[in-house]
Parts: structure tokens; sequence; C-alpha cells
């Protein structure tokens, strides 16, 4: 463990991360609609030394009663509306959603309509669109930024 976090501090010396200039911080609850796992793959970079986004106070939670931003991945599925309305209702005011992914987007989904609900913008209100197939940890990273600076008071 201690290798570990040395060279982790190394590495972060080596690439110069810049300090973060924002002042803030977001809980960000991840709902899994219906996605093929891409988007996830490329989310969990994001919490990497390369971009770090700990760094900049944002971090996953567990618990929708903890979040102020609900992170929704792939195209929502029948089967995952009830679940996702659910994780919505349990979130604190102000509620904030964001859609990553082509497939949350509503563009060129996989799957059979029958078993789609649809993009997430026709189930929940949508405050964050991150497009992209999946999109880059660096575009993910950007776009949760910008919601720091327009969260609202």
């Amino acid at each position: 463990m201690l290798t570990l976090l040395r060279d982790i501090r190394r590495l972060r010396r080596e690439i110069a991360l810049p300090r973060p200039d924002r002042i803030g911080s977001l809980a960000i609850r991840h709902v899994d609609a219906g996605s093929c796992n891409g988007c996830e793959h490329e989310l969990t970079l994001t919490s990497g030394p390369h971009v770090d986004l700990a760094r900049f106070g944002l971090g996953i939670v567990a618990s929708p009663r903890h979040a102020d931003v609900l992170l929704v991945t792939g195209a929502v599925t029948t089967r995952m509306r009830e679940a996702l309305l659910a994780a919505y209702n349990a979130m604190p005011e102000p509620r904030r959603v964001a859609a990553l992914g082509d497939c949350a987007l509503g563009c060129g989904v996989l799957g059979s309509r029958e078993e789609l609900a649809g993009a997430v913008e026709e189930i929940l209100p949508v405050d964050l669109r991150i497009p992209g197939c999946p999109p880059t940890p660096a575009a993910i990273a950007e776009a949760l930024l910008m919601l720091i600076d327009s969260r609202p008071a």
C-alpha cells in the first residue's frame, strides 16, 4: 500500500497536474440505466491520477440522498425507468441531472425499441449533456466542472 501511494505521488509530480482554481464540490450519484459500459470505463478513468476529479471536489457517492448530481449513462430501459425515478426523487433539492454518452442523449441507441423507455431527457429534466461514444475522461471532467461553476445558490 505504501508503495502504491508513493507511486501515485511520483506520477502526479511527473505529469504536473495544475492546482484547482475552483472552489466548491459536487457529490455525484451514478446510475447505469442500460449502457454498454463504455461510459463507465471512461468515468472510472476520471478518478485516476491523470484527471483526478477528487482534487476539484467531485466525488461519487453511494446514495442519491447524499448527491448533488445524478449522472446517468445509457438509454433508459423499461426495467430501469422506475429505479431511475426513485433515485431522482430521493435526491435533495436542488436536483441536477447529467446525461453521459450518446445513448443517454438518445443518439445511436443499441437495443430493441420495445425494451427502451427512451433517452434520459424524456424521463428527467437534464441540466448537463455530455456527448460522445464514449466521451473521453477529459470531456467528462470538463463538463462536470462546468456544473460547479454554474451551481445554483
